[in-house]
């Protein structure tokens, strides 16, 4: 079964750019083939705004309720993968 990462981002977001490169780097590192990242433009929803606009980059599987905001570790990040 295929996982949606979602990445909650904005244009500009070099913070969002910077963990989308560690997210990518991890999932080709560890060879997870389950796993597609989505890019969620923030800014297309007032509610989004409101959840996550001075939280950015946040990762939230779909249909979960977990999050992991930025700061994160690689460690950090491979844990939430799982």
């Amino acid at each position: 079964m295929m996982r949606v990462l979602n990445l909650y981002t904005t244009l500009g977001c070099h913070l969002c750019d910077e963990a989308a490169a560690i997210i990518n780097e991890l999932i080709n590192q560890q060879e997870i083939i389950n796993l597609r990242l989505v890019a969620v433009e923030i800014s297309d929803s007032d509610t989004l705004m409101e959840k996550y606009a001075v939280r950015i980059p946040v990762l939230k599987f779909q249909e979960e309720i977990k999050e992991l905001a930025w700061p994160f570790t690689d460690e950090e990040l491979s844990v939430f993968l799982l």
